[in-house]
């Protein structure tokens, strides 16, 4: 017994050194840049792809060959991400953190596809470390020396960096920008040479510990995903910034992760998120994180939201008669596509209602269009009801969890706010992943047809239209009601808010219930439209996808998910019949539309119009 809590003891902090590599450089980027780097997923997976190479390359049998491909490998990727921040993320400081968000994950699906091409879709096995190819005795049982070495560099790392942070004026510098950058800049340091040296250091940290990851497990196409899903569950639970914190967290973690395999076997794939979870509602900032000081500074005025004028009321109407009257000329083909889309609109809509009058910033949405999802699935597998009831029972369930899930994600703002919804989400994910008995598991459910009035795929879009319009209308209204004025103040100033009488806290949880039962009303119609219920509709890509929608159009724009939707769910589904790299398109897509239109594509129209002529506000 002794023998086993010992080796499941180093497997975790073995695991916690190679998360700690790459959550220290994602923790010192944000410190500095502010930037929630998706694409440090991407640059582990690079410096794993890279050291394959460099090791093939210099000789995998000598340890200059070995070690030196790990090195040059991080290098290497310290320059990519010194790249990355100069012909892109510097033309976008200025604008509003969740559209540099989005230009990281444009970033993170062109480097999939150079990838792709590069290396091809096999797996990449990589040679074992000379000198640690053999394993030592530890109670009778045998432990590899790699991991040993591996558990040896987690704090050894952590030494250095604190002398780097300590003991030098660079780094004496990054801590200063991590409390002040204006004060910094304002001493007449270079922030953009600064800026550009976190960003490579912190891109070098994540191609280390790719490279050295080698001889546990190959090189895919997939391990930047599922990487950064556990990194930002390390950075936020150690706290944003910390270093100490992101170390004290990974060993946490990767502790837990190994004795999780044996004692709770169950819940595996949600104890990581469940962690993080109990985390954030007990310390809100992480173990070592601080609260901000003072009020943050506003990076980019946002236009006031105005009821539209009548000009964009007959363009309105005009786009809903013109989908109306489409399936009178319209292949059902098209018709399969707008009726997607207009279920995307919905899912979008829901999410704005959240982001743009009230500020709540979610990486979770898709576990109430799942759960709406599911809802509808289970009513129709389990109480044989047919599709009218089983549409009412989506949003029920869906609005269930938001009230629930809000309930706790209101207490806190930002970046942790919306690492929690994560969190919610992937507790959600992994229950309908392993609660086979009731879900099916990853084979689903199937058969969720829709009544015979509405097999036709005609019918079916008609049903779609109705009910996405009437929702997308309703919240529109509700977005300039006193509830949606309400939101807004608590977004603007949540203290003057409260003085005047508004309980921001209940305005915010009633956006939350609101924005689940519009989400679960469009998971109940997409299982319908597809005839099953997957486990993929609660993951992360539905949510990023949901984001990148309302991003894309404008989050202060009411109409701007509605554009934003027809615009991702439509070019995805173009680029993808096209060209066979087609993420590399998006992505390079997604990233020329921030850096040119950083208040999204309606923003953007309406920034131009205003230009032209006055009385044009944000619709």
């Amino acid at each position: 017994m002794l023998d086993l809590i010992l080796t499941q003891t180093l497997n975790g902090l073995a695991s916690a050194s190679s998360l700690f590599l790459v959550a220290s450089g994602l923790s010192i980027i944000f410190g500095v840049t502010r930037i929630v780097n998706f694409a440090h997923g991407s640059l582990y997976m690079l410096g794993a792809y890279l050291g394959w190479t460099l090791v093939a390359w210099l000789g995998p049998a000598s340890p200059l060959g070995f070690w030196g491909g790990v090195v040059l490998a991080a290098l290497l990727v310290a320059g990519i991400g010194a790249l990355i921040e100069i012909a892109i993320l510097r033309r976008i400081y200025p604008a509003p953190e969740l559209f540099q968000l989005l230009a990281t994950f444009g970033v993170v699906l062109m480097i999939q596809d150079i990838a792709l091409a590069v290396w091809g879709p096999e797996d990449k096995l990589g040679p074992r470390a000379p000198g640690f190819r053999s394993f030592v005795i530890l109670f009778d049982s045998r432990f590899p020396s790699y991991e040993l070495l591996l558990i040896a560099i987690g704090p050894a790392v952590l030494a250095l960096l604190w002398f780097l942070f300590r003991k030098t004026r660079w780094g004496t510098l990054v801590r200063a920008a991590t409390q002040d950058r204006e004060m910094v800049g304002a001493l007449g340091v270079n922030q953009r040479l600064l800026f550009t040296s976190v960003f490579a250091f912190g891109a070098g940290l994540a191609g280390l510990g790719g490279a050295l990851q080698l001889p546990r497990e190959a090189a895919t196409l997939h391990m930047d995903l599922s990487m950064i899903a556990e990194v930002f569950v390390v950075v936020v639970v150690g706290g944003l910034g910390s270093v100490a914190g992101a170390y004290l967290a990974a060993v946490l973690i990767g502790v837990l992760h190994a004795f999780g395999i044996l004692i709770f076997p169950k819940i595996t794939l949600v104890l990581v998120f469940l962690v993080m979870a109990v985390v954030l509602v007990v310390k809100p900032y992480g173990l070592l994180g601080r609260r901000p000081a003072g009020q943050p500074r506003a990076t980019a005025v946002e236009p006031l939201l105005r009821p539209a004028d009548r000009a964009t009321k007959r363009a309105g109407l005009l786009a809903l008669l013109l989908l109306a009257a489409l399936p009178l000329a319209a292949p059902d083909s098209l018709l399969l596509i707008l009726t997607e889309l207009l279920i995307f609109t919905l899912f979008a809509a829901s999410l704005h209602f959240m982001m743009g009058p009230g500020g709540l910033a979610s990486f979770g949405h898709a576990a109430y269009f799942g759960l709406g999802a599911y809802g509808a699935a289970l009513a129709v597998k389990w109480l044989g009801a047919p599709m009218e009831p089983a549409l009412l029972f989506a949003p029920f369930l869906a609005g269930i969890a938001g009230v629930v899930f809000g309930w706790f994600c209101v207490r806190l703002s930002g970046v942790y706010l919306a690492m929690l919804t994560l969190a919610f989400a992937q507790i959600a994910w992994a229950t309908a992943f392993q609660w086979v008995e009731l879900t099916g598991g990853d084979n689903g459910i199937l058969g969720v047809w829709p009544s015979a009035w509405a097999v036709s795929k005609t019918a079916f879009y008609y049903l779609a239209l109705a009910i996405c319009a009437a929702c997308v209308l309703l919240l529109r209204v509700m977005i300039f009601s006193p509830l949606g004025y309400g939101l807004r103040a608590a977004r603007d100033n949540a203290l003057r808010a409260e003085a005047i009488g508004i309980d921001t806290m209940r305005v915010q949880w009633a956006a939350f219930a609101i924005a689940a039962l519009a989400a679960g009303v469009a998971g109940g119609l997409f299982a319908f439209f597809k005839g099953s219920v997957f486990p993929t509709y609660l993951a992360i890509p539905r949510s990023v996808d949901a984001l990148l929608m309302v991003l894309l159009g404008g989050v202060q724009t009411v109409s701007g998910p509605i554009v934003g939707a027809f615009a991702y769910a439509g070019l995805s589904e173009q680029l993808a019949k096209l060209t066979l790299y087609w993420r590399f398109a998006l992505g390079l897509a997604i990233v020329l539309l921030v850096m040119l239109f950083p208040r999204g594509l309606v923003g953007g129209f309406l920034a131009w119009r205003e230009r032209l002529g006055p009385g044009a506000g944000a619709r």
